[in-house]
């Protein structure tokens, strides 16, 4: 079957730039990552991974990081395994 649909959208310069980081790494080109991405929601006839809401604890969890509060910075995995007392 010949490729004859075209799909246009637009995204974030740096998602766009991350995302094809990623699938180079993968070798994959753009178009052979969204062909897989379709094929995906037509297999499953949904989205191939978890759609949530957030919780109000998770969304209010989320506010407070992204404005930089309530974060505990770690210098390495063992710090970090230190702070958590484990």
């Amino acid at each position: 079957m010949s490729k004859t649909a075209m799909v246009r959208a637009r995204v974030e310069p740096e998602l766009k730039q991350h995302a094809e980081e990623v699938f180079q790494r993968l070798g994959l080109n753009a178009t052979q990552a969204i062909t897989m991405f379709y094929k995906q929601v037509e297999l499953r006839e949904g989205l191939p991974f978890e759609i949530a809401i957030p919780t109000p604890a998770t969304a209010k969890t989320f506010q407070a990081t992204d404005s930089g509060k309530d974060l505990i910075i770690c210098e390495d995995a063992n710090d970090m395994f230190d702070k958590l007392g484990i």
